[in-house]
């Protein structure tokens, strides 16, 4: 059996600043989540980020479908930004990297306004396969999406 890493301290972060590093049992410093060029287009704030969990929110203003709608693939692109984040932080305190293999979404409903909530927890963090689940919500806690993730861990290259 892998020996699993403990999270000890938790850091936040937004989107404009990296924070401290986050303190693990493992001999490698787990990533820092920075934002892409979609993910900051879209207007994600990382509130969260440990092993256990990653929290951001997303604005509906900005990314609404042409009914006035929050665009599923909006909550799509988030879901993936924050399940993936929570995979890379777990593969790195391991010196690994992690590519996505499967993806997949149920939306419940959709928000006309204010921010949408997207926390990552994760189903299991193997050595191999790491797979995340990422419910979005809205700011009254309703339930908009289901999403999940699977990662294959890796040597970065």
């Amino acid at each position: 059996m892998g020996e699993q890493s403990t999270v000890r301290d938790r850091t936040t972060a937004d989107a404009g600043s990296r924070g401290e590093p986050i303190r693990t049992g493992g001999p490698y410093p787990p990533w820092r989540i920075e934002l892409g060029e979609l993910d900051r287009r879209m207007g994600v704030r990382v509130l969260e980020q440990s092993v256990e969990r990653v929290v951001a929110t997303m604005p509906v203003e900005g990314n609404r479908q042409s009914l006035g709608l929050l665009h599923g693939g909006a909550m799509l692109a988030l879901g993936e930004a924050v399940g993936s984040w929570a995979a890379l932080i777990h593969a790195s305190t391991r010196g690994l990297v992690c590519v996505g293999v499967d993806a997949n979404a149920t939306h419940h409903r959709s928000a006309r306004e204010g921010l949408v909530t997207a926390v990552a927890t994760p189903i299991r963090l193997g050595g191999t396969l790491t797979s995340h689940e990422v419910v979005i919500s809205d700011e009254d806690g309703n339930r908009l999406s289901t999403f999940r993730i699977t990662n294959l861990l890796r040597p970065a290259r």
